[in-house]
């Protein structure tokens, strides 16, 4: 039997989808009112051989962003994004604010974005 999860989670976008062509911080999200999250990253074509890496980063402020350590998170992400494919990491730290982070490392561009998964509300149900 199958459960809805959907009033039980918050879906917050940090990068939109777009054509990325350099490095690209994604908006904050604020975790205020849930207990876990997770970063989903999902992207598209790759033009010009483009290298990608995406990172997570917190702040208590929404404003000074710091990369995660890797002991608070869940899961790796890769050491280069491939073409259509989609990715998920947890995150374990006390901070209220995260975003995702993609780096241009080389190439030309890449199709990406990015949302936060945000679980175990407070309040339910969640709008």
């Amino acid at each position: 039997m199958l459960r809805d999860i959907s009033q039980n989670i918050g879906v917050v976008q940090t990068l939109a989808p777009a054509v990325q062509t350099a490095t690209v911080n994604g908006t904050a999200v604020d975790t205020n009112g849930f207990e876990s999250a997770a970063i989903v990253i999902t992207t598209g074509a790759i033009v010009g051989a483009a290298n990608f890496t995406a990172k997570l980063q917190d702040s208590s402020d929404g404003t000074n962003f710091t990369d995660v350590a890797a002991s608070l998170l869940v899961g790796t992400l890769p050491a280069a994004l491939a073409a259509s494919t989609t990715y998920k990491q947890g995150y374990l730290g006390g901070n209220r604010y995260i975003r995702t982070v993609l780096t241009l490392n080389s190439g030309t561009s890449i199709a990406a974005g990015a949302v936060a998964v945000l679980g175990d509300a407070k309040i339910r149900p969640v709008a």
